[in-house]
């Protein structure tokens, strides 16, 4: 009679939930890959010679057609490298906005019910406070990485003449 259901101890409710359901698993692979892509980020920027962002494309004149030149801004001087590595440098430094939001709403997402029982008793609610972080991550970086492109289309459409 020990063993029967009605004498086994209740279990505790106020544990947590150790099986991770789809949305936490989500997040926190996109947390991984965009802190895996940061620090390839970070080891380019410092194994390159500089950044294309505040890089530049000159126009050589010639004979036939013109010859571009690449160079990427390190430490305030100019290295010149192929078209390959200022495309790579350019498109790695635009995801870096993309990266740092994505992260960014997957933590909020990972952490939003612990802020929202958080913030029951303050002026702004736990779930409009989420939708407006959201809302700022969400346009500081669609307006960091349209900065980012403009410069780089900028760089492409209109080399400086050398």
């Amino acid at each position: 009679m020990r063993n029967s259901p009605e004498h086994l101890p209740e279990e505790p409710t106020d544990l947590p939930d150790v099986h991770m359901n789809r949305r936490t698993k989500i997040c926190l692979w996109v947390i991984v890959l965009g802190l895996a892509n940061f620090l390839a980020y970070s080891v380019a920027y410092f194994s390159l010679p500089g950044e294309a962002i505040h890089g530049h494309i000159s126009r050589e004149p010639s004979p036939g057609a013109d010859r571009l030149h690449y160079y990427l801004l390190n430490k305030g001087g100019d290295v010149e490298v192929t078209w390959r590595v200022w495309i790579y440098s350019a498109v790695h430094s635009s995801t870096i906005p993309v990266t740092v939001a994505a992260v960014l709403l997957a933590m909020l997402t990972v952490a939003k019910d612990r802020i929202v029982s958080s913030m029951r008793s303050s002026a702004v609610r736990g779930r409009e406070f989420i939708t407006l972080l959201a809302m700022v991550v969400g346009a500081t970086s669609i307006v960091w990485m349209a900065w980012f492109l403009r410069v780089i289309i900028g760089h492409l459409l209109e080399p400086l003449p050398l």
